[in-house]
């Protein structure tokens, strides 16, 4: 006799009543609350009863094949300790359905429930409680089903789906990259993201913590009891990963860290791209809905190489340029401001998270997300969006050197240095507290390199200017002998710092077509700007920025500058040094918020003599700085000669431009001239055509210590000139020979400093002056200009 089952009503579909019958069975499993005590005999799983077998005749029997005994779906003591702990590595394996011998095991780990229901079609199985938050049950099915949980919290039930029901987020090519360190989309294989997974909505958090024993997430979906929110580890990857249905935008979160000495640390995410407003340090799920309007900026910013094109820049400490607006209502301000007086760019000091606002961006705890003191990321995206509109490129500070100590951000992140060096004497930056990234760890470098992707694929970023590099290629930067350990070669030079440098300006470069990184390096390092696949004299690559900082140039001539006019002409080699070097490198000239801070005082402040003179020291020294090789930079309130020192707290001072102020015509006057200069060089190619070619410029003299007098050809690609001339002594002169080409027929005077219009004293010589036949300063021709005292003349081809 063979088994037959037994004859039952017809259906159209064979699955539906064999659902139909599973369902019967488990409800029949569930069907009464268990007790509290764990593991105890009672709590086994209930047996099914056997279904009457029936036999026919006609076939020859065989044996029955022996029931598989059921096991118990509760889970061992070892599993449960490690969960409760919190340094279970794969709570996956464990948590949610899986099919074993009898049936499918639910195991739930919900702290402080008081029942928990396992749903799914017409099925409602209640699951026993093993204790402590564990609750298990065995139902005879075939496969898992598509279920849901109904959890019950003093006496009220809450439907939600079983985050241990659903697959991995990250894929093998993600896993690889991340391992290889070469992810270069970064933002999106870590951090917390929302989306849909088989089918539910959802946040998938994400973080690296190679070192950790265990991860849990916190946050306000789970009343910030991370407990019941294990995270699995991915492998070797270091990643630990979790889905949690239901959460979306705007959750607040963190990671819950158990450390190798077993303590635990609350973190926020390293790769969060929202947080709270500081002093709150909670990361925040963000979806982003902005929708660009600057196509047409995007599309043509790179028809022109940086280096060639007029650029001008206008910093800007976005908190304090008018105080209390937000990213949205700078939005409405900044562009016209910038725009009508014709600057080309903004550079912002860093918009990056960070704790301290007195640090004014330069310790970044939240490399990925711009501060929330002034809006969300998607209000920073308008304001970015309104100036592409205007016409204006958008710099960024960028701050990859270091990073503080605090406790609930990267510092020992997982328990043991991560993302600084292991040595300490490396990891502490001497100069500021912080800690110096590891550039020579893969994983790190990713985070950077793709730190500075994210800024300019996300947010339109069109240029990164890198804060302290000079502090990231030295060992021995701020160090004494004995503090620091050469090189494998023995030298002074930071080869994984070098490396990372590389790394990321040839990434930005491959992917951001019309971006330009800018390098803050204060020292004589060899190819700053050179192609990375060029060696120097030096034998390192170039480290490959597209602009570089002059230093020099900014230290000298304001030294010069300082200098009251009869002592100058000792000093005359600091305003005409800069030309000896001036091609090494493709040069911005920085007058920036570091020079009128912390005692040094406001650019007209740094001038000698009287308030007239201070004014006209400024005008010709910035017709001066306008008109030599290099591209432009003006610190905020600088444009207005502000006299006193910029204060994060209260910003520029813009009373100084109230009509109702007596001397605001002094202060309107020296915009008026910024205006005029931006204006006059945008339309002038000869004063950034050939800014990196010394064809582009002549010495007319560059000798006259005695006469504190500079004059100089600067020429575009065509050969067209503009001839400047500074008159730095607080005389008059008169009839003054200058040595000029011959084949410029007349001389037409486009810009003097001293025009009453910008509060000089309107000296002013012919409008057209024609060259003489007799020669001079080594020239075939030669002209006579009036020159004004303390200004700053051009002159074009008439």
């Amino acid at each position: 006799m063979t088994s037959k089952k037994p004859a039952g009503p017809k259906s159209k579909s064979g699955k539906k009543q064999a659902k139909s019958s599973q369902a019967a069975a488990a409800k029949q499993a569930g069907a009464k609350k268990p007790g509290r005590q764990a593991d105890s005999p009672e709590n086994a799983p209930a047996k099914t009863p056997a279904i009457p077998k029936a036999r026919t005749p006609e076939v020859p029997a065989v044996p029955e094949t022996p029931e598989v005994p059921a096991v118990s779906p509760a889970l061992d003591r070892a599993d449960r300790e490690r969960l409760l702990a919190g340094t279970h590595h794969d709570p996956h394996t464990v948590l949610g359905a899986h099919p074993v011998p009898g049936g499918v095991a639910f195991r739930v780990f919900r702290p402080h429930a008081e029942a928990v229901t396992v749903v799914f079609d017409d099925v409602r199985a209640e699951l026993r409680d093993n204790g402590e938050g564990f609750f298990s049950g065995l139902l005879p099915l075939a496969e898992v089903p598509a279920y849901r949980l109904l959890v019950s919290y003093d006496g009220t039930a809450h439907e939600t789906e079983d985050p241990y029901r659903f697959l991995p987020t990250l894929g093998e090519l993600d896993l690889h990259l991340l391992g290889e360190g070469r992810h270069e989309e970064l933002w999106l294989a870590l951090g917390s993201r929302v989306l849909t997974q088989q089918g539910v909505t959802g946040t998938r958090f994400a973080v690296w913590a190679p070192n950790a024993l265990g991860v849990r997430v916190a946050g306000g979906f789970d009343f910030w009891d991370a407990t019941g929110f294990p995270m699995r580890s991915l492998g070797s990857s270091g990643v630990w990963e979790l889905f949690v249905p239901g959460v979306g935008e705007g959750e607040l979160y963190k990671f819950e860290i158990t450390r190798p000495d077993g303590s635990r640390t609350l973190r926020a995410d390293p790769m969060a791209r929202r947080t709270e407003v500081p002093p709150a340090t909670s990361s925040i799920v963000d979806v982003s809905r902005h929708e660009w309007g600057d196509a047409e900026w995007m599309a043509h910013r790179a028809d022109r190489p940086v280096h060639e094109a007029p650029f001008s820049v206008y910093e800007v400490h976005l908190p304090s340029w008018r105080p209390g607006l937000t990213y949205r209502q700078l939005a409405e301000q900044l562009p016209a401001y910038v725009g009508d007086l014709g600057f080309t760019h903004v550079e912002l000091m860093p918009v990056a998270e960070h704790p301290f606002g007195g640090s004014w961006g330069y310790q970044v705890t939240g490399f990925y997300a711009p501060t929330a003191r002034l809006g969300t990321p998607d209000d920073f995206k308008y304001l970015v969006d309104k100036l592409h509109q205007a016409g204006i490129g958008v710099l960024m500070d960028w701050v990859p050197a270091h990073f503080p100590r605090d406790e609930w951000a990267l510092a020992e992140f997982d328990g043991r240095p991560l993302y600084e060096h292991g040595d300490p004497l490396r990891a502490a930056h001497p100069d500021w507290g912080t800690l110096e990234f590891d550039f020579g760890r893969r994983e790190v470098r990713n985070f950077l390199v793709a730190n500075a992707v994210y800024w300019c694929e996300e947010f339109h970023i069109d240029g990164l200017r890198v804060d302290a590099v000079a502090s990231m290629l030295y060992l021995d930067y701020s160090r004494e002998e004995g503090q620091w350990t050469p090189n494998e070669f023995g030298g002074r030079e930071n080869l994984d710092a070098v490396a990372f440098l590389q790394e990321m300006n040839a990434t930005v470069y491959r992917r951001c077509p019309g971006v330009v990184t800018i390098a803050e390096e204060s020292t004589a390092w060899d190819g700053v700007t050179r192609p990375t696949h060029h060696r120097g004299p030096s034998g390192f690559g170039g480290l490959g920025f597209g602009l570089k900082w002059n230093m020099g140039w900014m230290h000298d001539s304001l030294a010069y500058m300082s200098h009251e006019p009869v002592h100058r002409k000792y000093h005359h080699h600091e305003m005409t040094f800069s030309m000896v070097y001036a091609y090494s490198e493709n040069y911005v000239l920085p007058i920036s918020h570091d020079e009128v801070v912390h005692g040094k005082q406001a650019l007209v402040s740094k001038m000698p003599g009287d308030w007239w003179q201070q004014r006209a020291n400024l005008r010709a020294y910035l017709a001066f700085m306008w008109a030599h090789p290099g591209k432009q930079l003006l610190f905020m309130g600088q444009e207005f000669a502000q006299g006193a020192e910029w204060s994060e707290a209260h910003g520029p001072d813009w009373w100084l431009l109230d009509p109702a102020y007596g001397a605001e015509s002094e202060h309107r006057g020296v915009r008026d001239l910024v205006r005029d200069l931006n204006t006059a060089y945008r339309a002038t190619p000869a004063l950034w055509e050939r800014d990196t070619d010394p064809a582009g410029f002549e010495w007319i003299v560059g000798d006259a210590a005695e006469d504190n007098v500079f004059a100089f050809l600067r020429r575009d690609a065509e050969g067209a000139p503009l001839l400047c001339v500074a008159n730095l002594s607080p005389l008059v002169r008169h009839d003054y020979r200058l040595g000029v080409p011959d084949d410029v027929p007349a001389w037409h005077e486009t810009l003097n400093t001293d025009l009453a219009r910008y509060g000089g004293g309107d000296i002013a010589g012919q409008d057209t002056v024609k060259p003489e036949p007799q020669p001079w300063h080594g020239r075939p021709a030669s002209i006579r200009l009036t020159l004004p005292p303390l200004a700053t003349v051009w002159l074009r081809p008439a």
